[in-house]
This record gives structure tokens, sequence and C-alpha cells, in this order.
């Protein structure tokens, strides 16, 4: 019998999620894709422990590429607080973009948008970390008394991305350019709430959600 590959080789990511849009079904067995791929188990537990924590983890990757890549722009941390999550959310969306037909698979999966959260737990947690961190610099310059909760506001920054996620997995603009659109929008009344509130900045927000809700009717 031929040794196996060495799993080093492997990406067992990238082969999960090939695996994934060859079949139109994800793997469910660590043995059937072990076996598939000439991957010795004993390797693959080495990393993962089962078929759904590779799901999970391609998440994370997908977070992870984000920040490699806004981590080689010398000028991010430079940022204002508002441009670094506008930065983010661009940046994200395009490592989504070279992924979309699997974020579409594994986000419909049963014909269900967005039913399929699990996977999404290291996800929400990278970003809650990174949100903390912008909340905790704009809590700096306030007093006790008008400092914004972090838990609160962390938790917002990751319900304000799955508002994001779902409209981009419906969008047909050209370009994604109705996202961006969000993106911008969304971002600017969250650092609005964040900082002072402005109605009208939610109105704005509001008016553009319910245009392209009522236009796809």
């Amino acid at each position: 019998m031929a040794a196996k590959k060495d799993t080093a080789t492997k990406d067992i990511l990238s082969l999960y999620m090939h695996h994934a849009l060859e079949h139109e079904s994800f793997p469910s067995s660590v043995y059937k894709f072990c076996k598939a791929n000439d991957i010795d188990e004993a390797e693959f537990y080495q990393s993962y422990a089962s078929m759904d924590t590779v799901k999970h983890a391609i998440w994370t990757a997908f977070y992870d590429n984000t920040h490699q890549l806004l981590s080689k722009n010398k000028d991010f941390e430079q940022l204002s607080r508002k441009d670094r999550l506008l930065t983010f959310y661009y940046t994200f969306f395009e490592v989504l973009l070279l992924n979309r037909s699997y974020v579409l698979l594994a986000l419909n999966e049963g014909h269900q948008p967005l039913k399929q959260l699990g996977q999404l737990k290291g996800l929400r947690k990278a970003v809650k970390a990174f949100a903390e961190q912008l909340i905790e610099e704009g809590n700096e310059d306030k007093s006790d008394f008008a400092k914004n909760p972090t838990a609160l506001f962390s938790e917002a920054t990751w319900g304000q991305l799955l508002l994001l996620l779902r409209f981009w997995i419906n969008d047909t603009s050209k370009g994604f350019e109705k996202t961006d659109a969000l993106i911008e929008k969304s971002v600017t009344v969250a650092f609005e709430v964040f900082d002072n509130t402005r109605l009208d900045t939610i109105l704005d927000l509001g008016k553009f959600l319910w245009k392209e809700t009522t236009a796809k009717a």
C-alpha cells in the first residue's frame, strides 16, 4: 500500500471547500474525507476534532486572511476608528467575494439563509474582539458616565456584520455597489450612535433598507 501523503502538504480547509462545491454537499465522515484525499485520520485529528470544526475554521480563516491583508497596510492603525471599521468591512467582503460560491452554499444550506449560524462562532469571537478594541479607544476620552458598554456595542457590531452579510448574499448590483453603500451608511450610523446619536443618519439608513427591501418584494 502506498504511504499516505504528509498532511502538512495538504490544505484541509481547501479540500473541504472543494468537496462541498464539487458535490454541493458537505463531507459528513472524517473517514471518507480522509480516504478520498489520501490523509491519515490520525494526522487529521491533530488539527481538527470533526468535520464541523473544519467548517467553523473556514470562517475564522476568512477573518485571519482579512487581518493579514490589513496588517500589510502600514497606515491602517493610523486611521480613525470609523475608517478602520470601514476598511475592515470592505476587505472582509473582498475576501468573501473570492469564495462567494462556497459562502452561498454554506449559508444557504437547506435553503434557509443564515440559519447555519453555528459555523460562525469563531468568526463572531474574532469580530467582537476587533470591535472591543475600537470601542475601548472611543471610551478613552469619555467620562465614566458617558462610556459606552463594550459588551453591548461589540455585540451590536456582530449584528451589523450579519446584516451586511445577509444583504451581500442577495445583492445583484454591479460590483456589489449596493453592499458598499450599505457598509458606509451602517458604519456612519454606528459611530453617530456611539458618539452622539443623530436621528437623521438613522433615518437615512432606514430609508435605504426600505427602498432595497421593497424593490425585491
